[in-house]
């Protein structure tokens, strides 16, 4: 793919439409995303790497790259640059496809403006919080199978309007993108497939570890109860068989469980195993269970782990004390530290009413595991005002 891309960069830049200096730029940008393909298989890592070119070579003060869903009028990865880690966290949720958003994915042509909310597609959907933009450059990703996300980009940083050369290069690389985010979903659709496999697998050998250990126990308690009343001594002989084949029931199932799920994540990296365990949780509980992230992820496996640990007690709360009818989990590896908000919409608790962590030790558990990792762990909560836990990392 390289050799031609540079074949068409200068047969481009001979044109006079593209300097080669800047063919050599997309190059190496599309370059960058390929290489994010081979040693990550994230889409979220390739798209962030995409939207930062973009923004670079168009010389953009906000840059977005968008991927629909499949069905409806929401977007399946919304990716942005030029914000804050704070502002995009006061924004709230993705936006959904309509106005110029969503003209850019139906219409494989792209589109200049000097001014957003003259163009007559445009809708007052922007939140509070949400920074005016003016100039705006929207350019289709177009794949074999139509157009599979945009480009979005607005407020030229020298003030003016964005250029025809602008968009010659934001074609160009839209092009390319267009292959390197069908490549990323294909790898992640293989993930997901290896990892139902691998699912089953450590369903059978959940049901292997411990069959035998629960089998005993059934026969045990029986027996027990037998001689309740005939043979008192032999009952409680029984009675402290219960209990060991009981502990070491536990003591499997614990050592299945938690090998399923640091395999996950070892194997699969931090957004994926989040995203599997958030897809599984919204299958089997009534609450709606979502999963947002954007960024460049940039830690180490302890620092995962750590954030994996408590992500995964936060869900475990919401769903099981909070009685939520929605949880969202939110991970955002910003410039400066990686934050994961954890919120409910559940009955909320006074997290400095006393005695509160004898009855919540994973309140505990949670702080020592972000302070380990040199972090920092915030809990808002009050009676019926639901639940957020927001945990942030900041880089070394």
């Amino acid at each position: 793919m390289s050799w031609g891309f540079v074949r068409y960069a200068r047969q481009v830049a001979g044109s006079g439409d593209i300097d080669e200096g800047t063919a050599a730029r997309v190059l190496a940008a599309v370059s960058d995303a390929v290489a994010a393909i081979t040693a990550d298989a994230s889409l979220e890592r390739v798209l962030y790497k995409l939207v930062s070119a973009a923004q670079d070579l168009a010389g953009a003060t906000y840059a977005a790259v968008g991927v629909p869903e499949s069905e409806g009028d929401t977007f399946a990865r919304f990716i942005t640059v030029g914000m804050s880690d704070e502002l995009i966290e006061r924004l709230g949720p993705l936006p959904r496809t309509h106005g110029l958003l969503a003209a850019m994915l139906t219409d494989p042509d792209p589109h200049r403006t000097q001014d957003i909310t003259e163009d007559p597609r445009f809708r007052g959907w922007w939140p509070q919080e949400h920074p005016k933009m003016t100039s705006f450059l929207g350019v289709p990703i177009v794949a074999r199978g139509g157009v599979v996300g945009a480009f979005y980009l607005t407020d030229k940083q020298d003030g003016g309007s964005f250029s025809a050369e602008d968009e010659d290069r934001i074609a160009l690389l839209a092009a390319h993108a267009a292959v390197a985010i069908e490549n990323a979903a294909l790898l992640e659709a293989s993930r997901a497939t290896a990892l139902v496999e691998e699912r089953d697998r450590m369903a059978r050998e959940l049901h292997d570890a411990i069959n035998q250990s629960l089998f005993g126990l059934t026969l045990t308690s029986r027996a027990a109860a037998a001689h309740l009343t005939s043979d008192p001594g032999r009952a409680a002989e029984e009675l402290d068989e219960v209990q060991r084949l009981a502990g070491q029931a536990l003591a499997e199932l614990r050592e299945v469980v938690t090998g399923m799920r640091t395999s996950d994540l070892r194997r699969d990296g931090l957004v994926a195993a989040i995203r599997s365990d958030v897809a599984l949780l919204d299958r089997v509980h009534d609450a709606a269970v979502s999963f947002q992230f954007s960024g460049d992820l940039r830690v180490d496996d302890v620092v995962e782990h750590e954030i994996y640990r408590i992500v995964q007690e936060a869900l475990t709360n919401a769903l099981r004390h909070a009685e939520a009818d929605e949880v969202v989990v939110r991970l955002t590896a910003g410039s400066d530290a990686t934050v994961a908000e954890i919120s409910d919409d559940g009955f909320g608790f006074d997290p400095n009413a006393e005695g509160i962590r004898s009855h919540r030790l994973g309140l505990t558990s949670m702080e020592e595991r972000a302070t380990a990792v040199g972090g920092t762990l915030e809990i808002d909560s009050g009676p019926d005002a639901g639940t957020t836990v927001k945990l942030r990392v900041p880089y070394e």
